[in-house]
């Protein structure tokens, strides 16, 4: 299967963004998954997505409730989709720390519980804090990520708040919590990349996320990394996923341009490596493009996204996860 590590469908125009036309609900974004997506001449699908309101609509305005009610308000669409489409998509808290640190970790500890939400978001630039310097207001829901197993998605690349290693206090503080620097230390303001690349090195709890990566680091990068480091995302909307899945294709490509990958490797970026952190069951790449085609009508199930339970309640923690990664 493909997992998309990063989506934001919203019955809402996002608010920081203003992306043009119309909100880019739960349906669109379904139909954005099922492609097709044309990787190694097979045409493929993203299967399962980890969503989250967009960070500008989790941001309190005049008006909004406040507190556990604003959060559970603000968190609401993300959650009727989650429940509306189980098998397609996993669930993931934005956590705006001026909701209160404890509400945040209440209520991160209640979707987990009663949704089955799988990964918590972290946007300091869009909340406004400094996270090397606010460890109080992280704690609480960090606490709660070691308790329950939730990944941690970490917007990652542009200054004031969201330098790659000014969260590194937290993950050091939490070393069996699982850290995903989300765009790999690249976003508007700045290419952190090889920042995050020796963040990843050099810690065993932090991995990257493939998508706004430039394709030439991402050859330079899984030369040197543990296959189990990177995983695929998108930030979409706006992106489309069809380009940051072939910035991975060309990993199968010849060197220089790529690394000549193996198709089951390339199948752990786009997938694998996400499933076995959300403790879902890894899958092979399809052989040819004729099973590609019967997985598309639907002649061969797929696996559940198993959406009921969290990672942490299957058995299959993402420390666990860690220690088995491949090398």
């Amino acid at each position: 299967m493909i997992i998309d590590t990063h989506v934001h469908p919203t019955n809402l125009v996002d608010e920081a963004w203003r992306h043009t036309g119309t909100p880019f609900t739960g349906e669109r974004t379904l139909e954005m998954m099922d492609g097709p997506l044309w990787i190694n001449g097979k045409p493929r699908r993203v299967d399962v997505s980890c969503i989250m309101p967009p960070p500008g609509n989790t941001t309190w305005r005049e008006g909004n409730k406040t507190g556990r009610e604003g959060i559970r308000e603000y968190q609401a669409y993300v959650t009727s989709l989650v429940q509306r489409y189980p098998d397609r998509f996993v669930g993931n808290f934005m956590y705006n720390p001026r909701f209160g640190p404890e509400n945040g970790a209440a209520e991160l500890a209640f979707h987990v519980k009663e949704y089955g939400y799988k990964m918590l978001k972290l946007h300091a630039n869009m909340h406004s804090y400094r996270p090397d310097r606010a460890l109080d207001w992280l704690r609480p829901v960090m606490r709660v990520c070691d308790e329950l197993g939730v990944i941690v998605l970490i917007h990652t690349g542009d200054g004031p708040y969201s330098i790659p290693t000014q969260f590194y206090p937290i993950i050091r503080e939490f070393p069996n919590v699982t850290f995903i620097l989300g765009h790999f230390g690249i976003q508007t303001g700045g290419v952190y990349c090889f920042e995050a690349f020796w963040m990843i090195q050099d810690s065993p709890n932090v991995i990257g996320e493939s998508g706004w990566l430039l394709q030439s680091r991402i050859v330079e990068f899984a030369k040197e990394m543990k296959k189990s480091d990177l995983v695929f995302g998108t930030d979409s909307p706006p992106n489309e996923p069809g380009m940051w899945a072939r910035e991975l294709e060309v990993l199968c490509h010849q060197p220089p341009q790529g690394l000549n990958l193996s198709e089951d490797d390339l199948e752990g970026y786009l997938g694998n490596n996400m499933a076995k952190l959300l403790g879902l069951a890894p899958t092979p790449p399809p052989k040819d493009k004729a099973e590609a085609e019967a997985y598309l009508r639907g002649d061969i199930p797929q696996a559940s996204a198993a959406n009921t339970h969290a990672s942490h309640y299957l058995g299959y923690t993402p420390s666990a996860w860690a220690e088995t990664a491949n090398s």
